[in-house]
């Protein structure tokens, strides 16, 4: 059958092409004696644009855009009981020689009229509040840390060497000395005599590093990036307090004085405080009630699994089966069939959640659990970046079938695993030594010709 021979799917269907300023959008010929129009996105345009696709009988609506210029509309549109949906660029190429505006909306009508477009996954909108709030606050952190470096500099060029004694010049010993040093003190014996007690490197080494020259213009520059940083602390703090107010009025899946959090098997180093649950709410108590499980026992997932949250929300039914969970994630390959060849590779994306899946795989790399063990395998089986993919699927898996069944992590299964793969193992050696007219004896066996 034909492209254009396709029956329509969706008979209401419209088609909306978005830009900065000007709108393009395309409804079913036969709705209107016009049924392309250009408007302008200021609100009150956006509104007549509502307007008149309720008047033309749509009902849902496709849209193509770029950055966040179709969040307002597409906020509307939702208000009024239509359906949007934001589609993905690549899903339409249009036809040589007829790319524009005016052209692609109605190209992206068409496509969603024979249903063979698919709108992105968008979560509700209490958990798309505390995304922004999170994104907002990943933004604050990258800044923060820019400071930081700058504090490195200012200290470098005056030839103060403590942040190269010290692990973090942000913690309690380093802005105990910087604030001493911006205060006016100059004594590197009373500057190191502010070291705690658990920093490892001695007082008489600190006290070196704090020998340098004190020259103006650095330490102008070393006081301002310290008030930005401490300004970009108070913002983090500010978006710590929010989200925990937006989280308090999701809808639970479970209460925790109903049903206690199952006893933590991991163990969990004393954190500074500059995280989501350092500042009025425990983020693994918070994340179990949304949940209903505690996802944060799957290894690599300790500090990301709020990120997930307002990333995925707490319903993943939107996804039928954990392959389309993963396929959503870009971390399985493409079953592409071109001049009757397979394709196999990794979808270029820009998945955020993807990639907070594959920062838990590559933190695995030492861990003495059964993932941690499954990634040194595949990295001798695929290598890097092959054993990072296979193992944040498997961490996805894991973490869809916990939400989606409300099941706990179990760490036994690894074990279970391990020894059905040394039997797999043991069966295929003894395979080849029968092949190869041997007999395969075990270590402690009784003692026995080796030959056939």
């Amino acid at each position: 059958m034909c492209l254009t021979d396709r029956p329509a799917v969706e008979a209401n269907a419209a088609g909306i092409d978005i830009g900065a300023r000007e709108l393009y959008v395309a409804v079913p010929p036969d709705r209107d004696t016009e049924p392309v129009r250009m408007f302008e996105s200021f609100t009150e345009d956006l509104h007549r644009l509502a307007d008149w696709l309720e008047a033309c009988g749509v009902t849902t609506v496709a849209m193509e855009s770029t950055g966040v210029y179709w969040i307002p509309l597409f906020e509307i549109l939702e208000s009024r009981g239509l359906k949007p949906h934001l589609v993905n660029a690549r899903h339409m190429k249009n036809v040589p020689g007829r790319r524009t505006d005016w052209h692609d909306c109605q190209w992206i009508q068409y496509l969603h009229s024979v249903g063979l477009l698919r709108g992105a996954f968008r979560p509700p909108d209490e958990i798309c509040a505390v995304r922004a709030i999170m994104r907002r606050r990943q933004s604050l952190v990258e800044m923060a840390a820019q400071h930081v470096h700058h504090m490195q500099k200012a200290l470098t060029q005056m030839n103060l060497q403590i942040h190269h004694v010290i692990n973090d010049i942000t913690g309690l010993t380093g802005l105990a000395i910087v604030d001493a040093i911006l205060a006016g003190e100059r004594d590197p014996a009373k500057l190191a005599a502010l070291r705690h007690y658990r920093i490892q490197a001695d007082e008489k080494t600190i006290r070196k590093s704090l020998a340098g020259a004190w020259r103006n213009e650095h330490l102008f520059a070393l006081r301002q990036s310290r008030e930005m940083w401490g300004v970009y602390q108070k913002q983090i703090e500010q978006c710590d307090a929010e989200m925990a107010r937006l989280l308090a009025d999701i809808e639970a899946r479970v209460d925790p004085a109903e049903k206690p959090l199952p006893p933590d098997r991991k163990e969990r180093r004393a954190r500074n405080g500059r995280n989501p649950g350092g500042t009025g709410f425990d983020m693994r108590t918070e994340v179990y009630r949304l949940f209903g499980v505690d996802v944060l026992q799957i290894p690599g997932l300790e500090h990301t699994a709020l990120s997930l949250l307002t990333e995925v929300g707490t319903d993943l039914t939107r996804f039928s089966t954990a392959a389309h969970f993963v396929s959503w994630l870009s971390l399985c390959p493409d079953n592409d069939m071109s001049g009757g060849r397979w394709w196999r590779g990794v979808r270029k994306t820009n998945s955020r959640t993807g990639q907070m899946f594959r920062q838990a795989a590559s933190s695995l790399d030492r861990s003495q659990t059964g993932l941690g063990d499954f990634l040194r395998r595949m990295k001798a089986k695929l290598g890097p970046l092959g054993a990072t993919m296979a193992t944040a699927r498997k961490i996805a898996v894991i973490f869809y079938t916990m939400v989606t069944k409300q099941v706990e992590y179990d760490d036994s299964i690894w074990a279970e695993q391990e020894a059905a793969r040394q039997r797999r193992l043991e069966a295929r050696f003894k395979r080849q030594a029968a092949k190869l007219g041997y007999l395969l004896v075990p270590q402690n066996g009784d003692p026995q010709t080796s030959r056939a």
